[in-house]
């Protein structure tokens, strides 16, 4: 898959559309998820053309990939998760059931959280 510049999240880092940013810095956004799937549910996008983790992973600097997880675990600890849990997803591709062409991790938490997958 081939980024797309004019995505939703690279629009939201170029400040061309609103959202109610919780955690910013050099590497990352965080913003709650418009259609929540916890009570707890935000997205954490980093700054770059990345479509997915495979992506990102592969080409993305060091200090950017570091950067990032530092941002996922602030927002963690913003919101305090880590006492009672949480959990981390992030989807790829079709069968991923991936929306926005923009890597991003969904940090889900606030309460139980079910399964994961049916068994």
């Amino acid at each position: 898959m081939e980024y797309d510049n004019g995505n939703l999240f690279a629009r939201l880092i170029r400040k061309e559309i609103p959202a109610d940013i919780i955690y910013e810095d050099d590497y990352a956004v965080a913003f709650p998820d418009l259609n929540p799937k916890a009570p707890i549910h935000i997205l954490v996008i980093p700054k770059g053309e990345y479509v997915s983790f495979y992506d990102f992973t592969e080409k993305a600097p060091p200090d950017l990939i570091v950067g990032f997880n530092k941002a996922v675990f602030q927002v963690i600890k913003s919101m305090n998760l880590q006492k009672d849990g949480f959990r981390i997803l992030s989807n790829q591709g079709v069968n991923g059931m991936q929306h926005v062409p923009h890597y991003h991790v969904h940090i889900f938490g606030g309460g139980p959280l079910g399964k994961m997958i049916a068994e």
